[in-house]
């Protein structure tokens, strides 16, 4: 009973967050709305004993929503959260998409003669999935990771305007730096 009452208020909360997003006015309210939903597609995944997907789910949600979050704050030089702004554009065409692809893909799942399961599921389906997921492709993921690091740390030391070298020149010991900007380390 419990069970069945928090899947169908994660069900609603993921759905009613996920339409949040588009109905906020702000990209940080958009950001907490999708990360909201998120956590409730990742708690629906935990109730239909999926631990291994759902966790990552969260985890991976949650960090991506405050890394993004965090470079708004950084980058746009004032608290996204107050300046309000439309998160949908061209509404009428991306209205007509969304009908028209749901219309096709509803048609689809009614109408394709699917076919019959065969053979049975593995034991532990989550350790398959894991398996699958990581088994093979690790190697990949293994190199995929640090090059996404290394391109977040040269997205920021290129969207940097200034940093220690701006401040001190080709001298790092020179003290007290030559600041070109007042008001910063150097005073």
């Amino acid at each position: 009973m419990i069970t069945d009452i928090v899947f169908w208020v994660a069900a609603a909360v993921a759905v009613l967050a996920g339409a949040a997003v588009f109905a906020v006015d702000s990209m940080a309210r958009a950001t907490y709305a999708l990360a909201a939903s998120f956590i409730a597609v990742g708690v629906v995944a935990l109730l239909l004993q999926q631990n291994y997907v759902g966790v990552v789910i969260i985890l991976m949600m949650v960090m991506e929503m405050a890394v993004m979050a965090v470079y708004m704050v950084m980058f746009m030089g004032m608290n996204p959260a107050l300046m309000p702004m439309s998160m949908v554009h061209g509404k009428r065409m991306s209205l007509a998409l969304s009908v028209g692809l749901f219309l096709l893909l509803s048609a689809g799942i009614l109408l394709v003669d699917w076919p019959a399961r065969r053979g049975a599921p593995p034991p532990d389906v989550t350790v398959a999935l894991g398996e699958e997921l990581m088994g093979p492709k690790m190697l990949a993921m293994i190199v995929i990771s640090p090059v996404m690091v290394a391109t977040i740390v040269g997205a920021v030391v290129l969207a940097a305007h200034r940093g220690r070298y701006d401040r001190f020149g080709d001298d790092l010991d020179q003290r007290p730096p030559r600041d070109p900007q007042p008001g910063g380390v150097g005073r």
